[in-house]
């Protein structure tokens, strides 16, 4: 949940990459990274595991014009995507205000997506949480590939919850999409806290500078 410091007057949100092993969540964090201006970033933390590095972790404040008087910083996060990291998966998901879910669109892997997507849902459920509480957006990465499923049959297998949440294709080794993923989910993420915070109607959400 999001955390307001009073004294520095700072909003804090966290953003957490969700999805399969492999899939690109690492990749993204890297990128936005990479090309976030020097003073608007903190350092990139990771922890690397036996069989699986895409634990990373970072604080980056992203300038966000949205209540007067306050600096919005995101914090953002993804989980490793192998099954016997369930745990951690878990404990980086506490308090989180939107989540990015990257699949891999290669044909091969659209039972670890579905697999990873159910997976999601069960880590949010000890915090009394369900996905469609949060605001969340899905990432269809490594467009580039061969045998990679349709854009629709992949909204078919994993944005069938009633209401479609945004999706984007993505190339993130590229570049290609990972903007437009944070873009949305940072704006997301800060029309819930405004409207949550001030019943602040739909539509008053200020845009946010990333770079």
């Amino acid at each position: 949940m999001a955390f307001v410091n009073q004294e520095t007057r700072e909003i804090q949100l966290k953003i957490v990459y969700y999805g399969p092993a492999r899939c690109g969540k690492t990749t993204n964090l890297e990128v936005v990274h990479r090309l976030i201006k020097p003073d608007h970033k903190g350092d990139l933390t990771s922890l690397d595991t036996v069989k699986d590095r895409t634990l990373f972790f970072d604080f980056m404040p992203l300038v966000a014009d949205v209540v007067q008087g306050f600096t919005t910083r995101f914090q953002m996060y993804t989980v490793p995507g192998q099954v016997m990291y369930n745990t951690t998966r878990a404990i980086v998901l506490r308090g989180v205000d939107g989540v990015v879910f990257v699949a891999d669109s290669q044909w091969a892997e659209m039972a670890a997506n579905v697999e990873s997507f159910k997976n999601l849902q069960q880590n949010l459920l000890p915090q009394n949480k369900k996905l469609d509480d949060i605001p969340y957006v899905l990432q269809y990465n490594k467009r580039d590939l061969p045998n990679v499923a349709p854009v629709h049959f992949m909204e078919f297998l994993l944005n069938n919850r009633g209401k479609r949440r945004p999706h984007f294709p993505s190339v993130a080794t590229s570049g290609e999409g990972v903007f437009e993923t944070l873009n949305m989910i940072a704006r997301l993420v800060l029309h819930r806290f405004v409207k949550d915070a001030s019943n602040t109607p739909a539509g008053k959400t200020r845009d946010i500078k990333l770079v």
